[in-house]
């Protein structure tokens, strides 16, 4: 039997589910999700503060809902030791650790692919670049940082 490839959800791509705003987004993220049985899908704890932070109760409730038939990933020592390692090397700004949090427990957990649609600090070739010397440095196997639209 093949293995499936191990994908990371950031939560820019559960909540682009819902969004309504860029129809492209939602497209290509509809697709990946009826698609998502050839995936071995995961979120973290941090996916899931930042949906508890959501301020639209309905919406709040509906990203669990859908958040919840995924893997979910801890928050452990080693990710917040890397996640610093990420933002010691300008992968992340300091103002945004939740992000550096993010590709750390990826990264920890020997994840393929890590999903995203924030292109401010996640998908672009800078932080593919840096994520990829720090893990190299750390041992960790590198991880491909891509939009779902990508992975299709």
């Amino acid at each position: 039997m093949k293995k499936k490839l191990r994908v990371y959800l950031d939560t820019s791509v559960i909540s682009a589910q819902f969004d309504r705003r860029i129809p492209e987004m939602r497209f290509f993220t509809n697709r990946f999700f009826k698609a998502i049985e050839k995936f071995e899908p995961y979120i973290s704890e941090v996916v899931l503060a930042e949906i508890g932070r959501t301020k639209d109760t309905k919406l709040r409730n509906k990203l669990r809902n859908f958040a919840s038939s995924f893997n979910i990933l801890p928050i452990d020592e080693e990710s917040r030791v890397s996640a610093d390692e990420y933002i010691k090397y300008g992968v992340i700004p300091e103002d945004y650790e939740e992000d550096a949090l993010h590709i750390a427990i990826a990264s920890v957990n020997s994840i393929d692919y890590f999903l995203s649609w924030n292109f401010e600090h996640l998908v672009k070739v800078k932080t593919r670049k840096i994520v990829g010397m720090v893990n190299t440095i750390f041992g960790y196997s590198s991880i491909e940082i891509i939009t779902p639209a990508e992975l299709l």
